[in-house]
């Protein structure tokens, strides 16, 4: 392996180390506001629906109503209070129903 691969592998290294190492040295024992910390903890979430939602529109080729379908019963049981397994194996057995029917 090359001396490139090597600098490659530093620089990745210290990208990711940086952005972790900045909050704990000069945040340390220090309360963040209110707003920050609510917008920090729904980041997780904003990036998931970004990264999952252009796929459920191309579930199934050349039927956008099978994503669409799946999504809505997906945002239904988790606003009832389901949890993550029962989203997902109602979504699938909803989504399993209905392609019966197409």
């Amino acid at each position: 392996m090359g001396a490139t691969y090597w600098w490659m592998l530093l620089g990745m290294a210290l990208v990711t180390y940086i952005p972790r190492m900045i909050p704990l040295t000069f945040l340390d024992g220090k309360e963040l506001p209110p707003i920050v910390s609510g917008i920090l903890r729904n980041i997780p979430f904003a990036v998931l629906g970004a990264l999952i939602f252009p796929a459920v529109l191309f579930v199934q080729e050349g039927n956008i109503l099978f994503g669409i379908i799946g999504a809505g019963v997906a945002f239904f049981i988790a606003f009832l209070g389901g949890g993550v397994m029962s989203v997902v194996l109602g979504t699938i057995g909803v989504l399993a129903v209905y392609s019966l029917f197409i």
